[in-house]
């Protein structure tokens, strides 16, 4: 068990990063560990939906969002809506599950937790967005990978524009195994749109199933050195969300 480096400072941290570059914040829920937070900013571009932190003990996710905000990266053309932390109580004790031991993302269908329910609610009450992108670890793994839900065109060159962003950080998982999962090519799962356990949906495939036509869930290996990590997700970030605008004209 890991605690999130300086957690305690993380949220006012972005709450003051996102409002000085235009955000607007929604509190869904109020959590021992800190109000889970929904940050959005609107423009007539494609709508980009980023979120980390609903595994408390996966930091780099939430750090890679706040240095992203901080170089500017979230450009005025795509309607940005950001999840930063969706485990506050999960992310102050550096555990997997929440405050119950539940792993919020295995929780979308059943919605027993406060947190997916109020987080669901507020995902529900929107279009859906274009592109999904979802910042993760894995203990397991000694490279990068990632999942994509694809309901639309398949586009390779995709997949090998984030795998290379990714490269100077880390090499590609290698297959033919990833994560239980036969890989398409090395650090790439092509997944269905459908949970690997019937009523236990993660989030990407909530969304999969409320419209989403294309969701990537990064993957970086949890114990190379932190700064390694968040690169790595502020580079898959970058080389992902300007397909957007592939998605939203088909």
């Amino acid at each position: 068990m890991r605690v999130m480096p300086e957690w305690s400072g993380f949220l006012p941290e972005f709450s003051r990063e996102a409002k000085a570059r235009g955000f607007a914040g929604s509190e869904l829920a109020q959590l021992a560990g800190g109000p889970l937070m929904a940050w959005e900013r609107a423009a007539d571009g494609p709508r980009v939906y980023l979120s980390a932190g609903i595994h408390g003990d996966e930091p780099a996710g939430p750090l890679a969002m706040l240095e992203l905000l901080r170089a500017g990266f979230f450009s005025p053309d795509i309607h940005w809506l950001l999840c930063p932390a969706l485990s506050p109580d999960g992310l102050a004790a550096g555990s997997r599950g929440n405050r119950a031991g539940v792993d919020l993302n295995r929780d979308y269908w059943q919605r027993r937790t406060p947190e997916v329910r109020a987080h669901a609610r507020w995902l529900d009450a929107m279009p859906a967005p274009e592109v999904f992108v979802s910042l993760h670890e894995d203990w397991e793994c000694a490279g990068f990978y990632f999942y994509e839900i694809n309901l639309g065109r398949d586009v390779p060159p995709r997949a090998a524009a984030i795998i290379e962003a990714v490269r100077p950080w880390f090499s590609p998982e290698p297959g033919p195994d990833i994560d239980g999962h036969l890989a398409r090519a090395p650090g790439w799962i092509y997944h269905e749109a459908e949970a690997d356990v019937p009523q236990g949906w993660p989030e990407a495939i909530f969304l999969a199933k409320a419209g989403c036509p294309l969701s990537f869930t990064f993957e970086t290996p949890s114990h190379a050195p932190l700064p390694r990590r968040i690169a790595a997700h502020m580079a898959a970030v970058r080389a992902a969300c300007p397909w957007a605008f592939v998605s939203s004209n088909p």
